[in-house]
This record gives structure tokens, sequence and C-alpha cells, in this order.
């Protein structure tokens, strides 16, 4: 069952709008603007009227031609967009009701001749009925009303958190960055037995232990994390460092249950009893343990295992160059060990392989300190501006001034992304048309720029992609005025002992070579952690979400 949520006579993102992403619509378009309560109203009582008959033949009569429907679990169990069969559009949140759960969903009307029709419908499912998260009205007392236990609230979350109870949790989660944290936080609030597990000694270290003058290049009110958002005073980019201690602090306050030092040793899958065992190896107090549990010795046993290592895992290394361990200069590194330039190397020539935000960041960080720096583009970067992207891609969604982070978010994930790259179409001309002083003096560089996917900008590129991008916080000015230097379109032969010789013959000279040439597909960290066929049995989804603190 669909409503509408109840909200003080108004409608929840109701209004009228013109958008020229919208199929033209007949003339009722033209009329007097509709109400939009009594639209989507009825259109919703209607809806539930064949839901309820279970008669799916007759959903076609309230969607339009062109129309999509987008389900995440709600009622498929599964991600799917269903398409089915002027530029005025009714929209409206709705509360999303099953046999199972409840969610949340946006749908947008626009008129035919026959009346008001579903253009886009988005339902998610969010909670299941018994089991609903601990949060709000149904959090947790925090006292002990029988007075019977004997261990305080410090005690019981050492207990908790190092499964003293001999009990096996029901998720392992594999990785402690922004992916695990957030995936650890949701299970918690449902009541999920889980514990994370990381590699590196600290909770941020995925963060912290990356190229020194690193911030991200989404803005906060895009990165906020489940249950707590950054604090007013927090810096629209945040500093890789500052980010770490966020990941820290969160983990505390939501009382996740976090193994640091750890590293999965084996794993294998029992299909019979629907259970992994896993072998973990964890550094306490300077000393490797081995968990044991009353079931197998050394062994865990839980019911789900969740990769959560991150789209950047194993470095990318262009194995067609020939000639990687020829070099004999400072350093020749992937981007991904970049620990920043050297102290007193004024003059000294850095070579960024690759022109996507990692390699900008180190070109501008290399620069600062006094290098002769060069970049090698073998392809074409689409740029834009950070300010730009905020002003135009994200205004009114993820800003100061927009709607809490969960409205932002069913905002935009109700967008089919047919009907998205429509739109990002047209974002994208504009985001072109302010940053053109910009624009024309990387080319007039000899910096090759694209638009993205049928010029659908970068967020298209990214799904399209996972790269191959760049969004300026101050790099690309430099390239304009020639402070950094471009060489494009050649591939490189071979690295000889201190230069690198092009396919056309040329050659550059460097002190320094620093390959920002990506990751490989996650794929690969699961065959490095579970095995090949574990990694070859993977199903690849592509299914869009939003990434919190890219």
């Amino acid at each position: 069952m669909l409503e509408i949520p109840a909200s003080n006579g108004c409608v929840p993102g109701s209004g009228v709008m013109k958008h020229p992403a919208y199929p033209k619509a007949s003339s009722i378009a033209s009329t007097s603007p509709p109400d939009p309560e009594r639209v989507i109203s009825e259109w919703l009582s209607s809806f539930n009227a064949v839901a309820g008959a279970n008669d799916a033949s007759q959903l076609s009569s309230l969607f339009l031609e062109e129309s999509y429907w987008r389900d995440l679990l709600c009622l498929t169990w599964d991600f799917h967009t269903m398409q089915g069969p002027e530029k005025i559009c009714v929209q409206a949140f709705v509360h999303v009701e099953t046999d199972v759960g409840s969610g949340r969903g946006m749908i947008k009307l626009l008129p035919d001749d026959n009346g008001w029709k579903a253009y886009t419908l988005f339902t998610v499912l969010q909670e299941l009925k018994g089991h609903e998260e601990t949060v709000g009205e149904k959090r947790t007392s925090g006292s002990d009303p029988s007075g019977h236990s004997k261990k305080n609230w410090q005690e019981k979350r050492i207990a908790e958190e190092n499964l003293e109870d001999g009990f096996d949790p029901a998720v392992l989660i594999v990785g402690s960055g922004q992916g695990g944290l957030t995936v650890g936080a949701r299970l918690k609030q449902l009541g999920v037995d889980a514990v994370i597990i990381d590699r590196n000694p600290r909770i941020g270290d995925n963060w912290r232990n990356r190229y020194h003058q690193l911030v991200l290049h989404d803005s906060v009110w895009y990165d906020h994390m489940p249950y707590l958002n950054f604090p007013p005073n927090w810096p629209v980019f945040t500093p890789k460092d500052k980010l770490a201690e966020w990941f820290e602090l969160y983990a505390k306050a939501l009382e996740l249950n976090v193994w640091t030092g750890t590293n999965l040793l084996a794993s294998e899958w029992d299909g019979k009893e629907r259970r992994w065992t896993v072998t973990i190896e964890r550094e306490r107090d300077g000393k490797k343990e081995t968990r044991a549990s009353p079931i197998v010795p050394g062994k865990i046993h839980p019911r789900h295992v969740i990769q959560a290592t991150g789209h950047s895992g194993e470095p990318y290394i262009p194995t067609e160059i020939k000639g990687l361990d020829d070099f004999k200069g400072d350093r020749l590194v992937h981007s991904s060990q970049f620990d920043g330039p050297q102290k007193n190397a004024k003059g000294k020539k850095a070579v960024i392989v690759g022109c996507c935000n990692s390699g900008h960041d180190i070109a501008h960080d290399f620069f600062e300190h006094g290098y002769d720096v060069t970049m090698i583009q073998r392809s074409s970067t689409l740029v834009v501006n950070g300010q730009t992207l905020i002003d135009v891609d994200m205004k009114g969604v993820y800003s100061e001034d927009g709607p809490p982070v969960e409205d932002a978010d069913l905002l935009t994930m109700a967008v089919p992304n047919p009907v998205s790259k429509r739109m990002k179409i047209d974002s994208t001309a504009e985001i072109n048309r302010r940053d053109a002083s910009l624009l024309n003096g990387l080319q007039a560089a000899g910096f090759a720029l694209d638009n993205g996917p049928d010029c659908a900008g970068l967020y298209m590129k990214y799904i399209h992609r996972g790269g191959g991008y760049y969004i300026d916080v101050g790099t690309s000015q430099l390239i304009a005025n020639g402070k950094i230097k471009i060489k494009q379109g050649q591939e490189i032969e071979r690295i000889n002992a201190h230069s690198l010789t092009f396919k056309d013959g040329s050659e550059l000279e460097a002190d320094e070579i620093v390959l920002a040439t990506g990751y490989q597909n996650m794929r690969e960290t699961a065959r490095k952690i579970f095995g090949d066929q574990l990694a070859d049995g993977v199903k690849v989804r592509v299914a869009y979400q939003r990434v919190n603190v890219r």
C-alpha cells in the first residue's frame, strides 16, 4: 500500500515544476495548475485498489506509455527498474507498506488526455516488521530496571566487542572504511550481531595513510553518514586525517564492534549448513591471536560475509609498460603509496601518469614543493570545477539550504538512470557554460577534455567507468597557466633508468614517477581474500547508490 505521510495539510515534496527532461504532455498541461494533494491522493487510491486486487494487468492504465518504476527490495526482493508503457509534474514523497515491511517512495505524475499518470515511481524497503530499528521512540532505556546485571555499560561493551559470550556473529564485515562502518551501523540498529575487521592498526587508516595533501572533492552535505551527520561547522571539503578521526569517533558513538590489526586467513562456505567457516588472526596488545569459538577452535562461523574493501581496492599497475623495474630515480610508486614530495627537492622532475583526481592532487602537491611537474594524459578527462558542481548539480538537494540528507537521498535515488541521463545532459551543458574560461584554458594548454558518455557529464561517467574525471580544486588553473605541463595522447613505450620513452620516439626525464592509473575491479580484491572460486562466481551488479565519503 502506498500513502501520503501525515504532513499537517501539506504534501512533502509536492508542487508544480517544469523540467525539460520530462516527455511532452497533452494539452491538459496548459490548463490551470492542479491541486497536488488531490491529484496524488486519487492516483494512490487507484494504485492501491489495483494492487489489492492482485490484477497486475490493470497497472498499465496508471502509468504513461514511457514510464519507470524503480524498486529497491520493496516488492521484488531485488534491485529493479521497470519501464512501462506540457512539462508539468506533480511529485510527492509516499509511505510504502507491504506484508513484510515498510519503506518510503517518491512519485512523479504527468497529465495525458485521460488524466494524471505516473511517469516515475520509486519504492524502497526500509524496515522489516518485527525487526524495526532501535531509534527514536524505540531507543533503548540505557538502564537495567531489574538491577540484576553485575556488569555496567563499559563492561558489557567490552564483552560484546570481543564476543566473550562465545557466540558467532551473524555477519562478518571485511573493511572498516565508510562502507563497512555504515553497514555495521545499520545492522546494529536492527539488532543483528556483526563484527567489522580491518587489517590496519586503527580505524580510519584507509584515509589516514593516503597522500599528504588529500582533501575530499565531495561536499560535506553529500558525505553525511547514517544516524550521525557532520557538525554544522564542518568544512565543505574534508581533509583526509580529519575524516579518519571522524571514523574513529563514529565507531565509538554507534558502539560498533571493530577489530583492527586483523587479517582474514582463510574462508569456506558450507552450502548445506549455510554458513561460513572463517579463520581470523587478530593482533591485540602486540600479540597475535586466533579467534576461538566453542564450535571449531580457531574459527568463526558467520552466516553472511560483507566485503567492504572499497571501490579503490587493488592498485592497477599497467603491466604493458616495459621497464618498470629499470627505473633508477628517486621513486616510482602507485598513487596509493605516495606519501608526499621530498623536502628540498626544488627543480627535480616529477612525472605523473594519469589525469584523474589523484593525479591532479599529486601534481599540485609536487608543484607547491618546487618540482618541475609533467602529467601524462593518455586519453581524455572530464573536468568540472568543484564549486560549479555544487552550484549546478547539488544546489537545493545536497547543500546548506537543501532538505535533510535522507530526503535528498530519496530525491536522487528516485530518478531512474535513463531519466537522470537526460537531465545530466542539460546540467553538463550549464556547467560547461560556467566553466568555459577554465576549460578553454585547459584545451589551449593541450589538455584533452570530454563530457562523459553522450555528453551526460560526471555522474554518468562515474557509473560507466568509475573514473576518468577530475573535480577541480585548483590544479586545472596551474595547467592552463603552463605551470604544470601536459604530455598528451602518447602511450609510454618503456621506462628507462632516468626517463620515459614514448611510442612517438620522444623522451621525458624523470626523478620521480607516480602511477595514478587507478584501481582494479573489486572482484580482484575478492579473489585475493576469498580465492578464485568465489571471485569467479560473484555476480556483478551495477546499481547506483550514494556512497558516503568517496
